[in-house]
């Protein structure tokens, strides 16, 4: 199948908390994702001359050959959409959340590719609920166009050959009546991983177990506090969402919390069901996901061990998902990241090369201290100078090379051990560097 390219506006769309809708009712989200399908987007796409090139469950992703119809289909999209649910209790309200890019794409067949597209997922992924974000090859284009007001959040879309930056997309009408201000800055992250326990939702339909799903979430939260690496939010600030529809990604920001962990709580007879998933707020990604049965007979008992179970399983989940963080996270030093480079050719070169290698990991290393790549050369070229008995090691790059004390070993993904060095890599550097 051959393929061709074009410049296209891309609208990548999805539901705001879809899990939780399908959880609490699965037919009736469906029938209602129907309705609005027929109603609502296949109609208003098509008068914007707008194609539907995919749907993905709860998303879709739709080309236009203008960027001005991209843009203003998707606000009178959601216009409609808070117009449709005026009389639906908030936590069952539909919310797509809307992401547009201008790009290049590769066609084949009836599918799209590329860059273009991937811009514009990643862009709806930072979507408020209800919200329109654009990247700014669409800004530029329709900003003169279309009496909307643009708001600049900076550079969103990140790890990419140049990063994008992204604006939210207000009606000026909607904003000019609308009594609130500004939202509210993001609070900024901690040095060490953060987790915000919410509310879990009662699904039993009796309202009498709203103590029980209060005390799981207590219990949990006092034995993740136990992690002392971990900076857990206290039960008074995550409860103001009990009962709220919320965004995972707006409570992160709002709590300064990098990881959310939710649940939900059902009763049948004698027996309980108690559902847990831990997820990213800062990308929305499921990092893990887990149920957990018992017998009523003993709630206090049934709630030690829930308790310890989800925090048993929850520490090495966010220890990995630290681990890869830190792996990928760039370098906004270009010094650093050259030394990198150079380090990281000499250590695949010749053997010979180790001890250069780790002079130059140790000078990115003190540029950016928590560059998690130039962290781990180091290592390499620490192991590979013991292993090959290549040359002497000097003994100052060893003993900061080792693990530099200005090295962040507050994250589970800086610390010695996530190194995985050798088991006798401690006593070494520790007898090299007193020579």
């Amino acid at each position: 199948m051959s393929q061709t390219r074009r410049l296209a506006a891309i609208l990548a769309a999805d539901v705001a908390g879809y899990s939780r809708l399908m959880g609490a009712d699965e037919e009736g989200t469906l029938e209602r994702l129907k309705a609005l399908r027929s109603e609502l987007f296949d109609p208003k796409f098509a008068e914007h001359r707008g194609r539907i090139v995919k749907t993905t469950g709860d998303g879709l992703l739709v080309e236009f050959a203008s960027v001005v119809d991209a843009v203003r289909c998707a606000v009178e999209v959601q216009q409609a959409m808070s117009e449709r649910d005026t009389d639906v209790a908030a936590d069952s309200r539909i919310e797509l959340r809307i992401g547009i890019n201008l790009g290049d794409v590769i066609v084949e067949g009836d599918d799209l590719y590329g860059d273009g597209v991937n811009i514009a997922a990643r862009i709806e992924a930072l979507a408020d609920p209800g919200g329109v974000f654009v990247s700014n090859t669409v800004h530029d284009q329709v900003r003169d166009r279309l009496p909307f007001l643009f708001e600049d959040l900076g550079e969103q879309v990140k790890n990419i050959a140049r990063p994008v930056r992204v604006y939210r997309v207000r009606d000026a009408g909607a904003a000019a009546k609308s009594p609130s201000g500004p939202a509210p800055p993001a609070l900024p992250l901690p040095d060490k991983p953060s987790l915000a326990v919410l509310p879990f939702a009662n699904l039993s339909g009796d309202p009498e177990q709203e103590y029980f799903a209060g005390g799981m979430v207590e219990e949990i939260i006092t034995a993740l506090s136990r992690i002392r690496w971990l900076f857990v939010i206290a039960r008074n600030s995550s409860f103001t969402y009990k009962g709220q529809a919320i965004d995972l990604k707006q409570v992160g920001r709002e709590l300064g919390v990098r990881y959310v962990l939710e649940g939900s709580v059902r009763k049948a007879g004698g027996r309980v069901r108690i559902t847990a998933q831990l997820i990213d707020a800062t990308s929305g990604t499921h990092l893990w996901a887990d149920r957990f049965d018992g017998s009523l007979e003993d709630v206090f008992d049934l709630q030690d061990k829930v308790a310890r179970s989800v925090a048993g399983v929850i520490e090495p989940a966010l220890q990995a998902a630290e681990t890869r963080r830190s792996a990928d996270r760039p370098t906004s030093d270009l010094g650093a990241y050259d030394l990198y480079l150079r380090a990281y050719a000499m250590v695949f070169s010749s053997a010979r090369h180790y001890p250069e290698a780790l002079r130059l990991t140790e000078q990115a290393i003190a540029r950016d201290p928590r560059y998690g790549p130039a962290l781990a050369r180091a290592a390499v070229a620490v192991c590979g100078c013991f292993l090959t008995a290549a040359a002497k090691i000097p003994r100052r790059t060893v003993g900061r090379a080792s693990i530099s004390p200005s090295a962040p070993s507050r994250s589970p993904a800086m610390t010695p051990a996530s190194w995985r060095m050798p088991p006798r890599r401690s006593a070494i550097s520790v007898r090299t560097s007193a020579r």
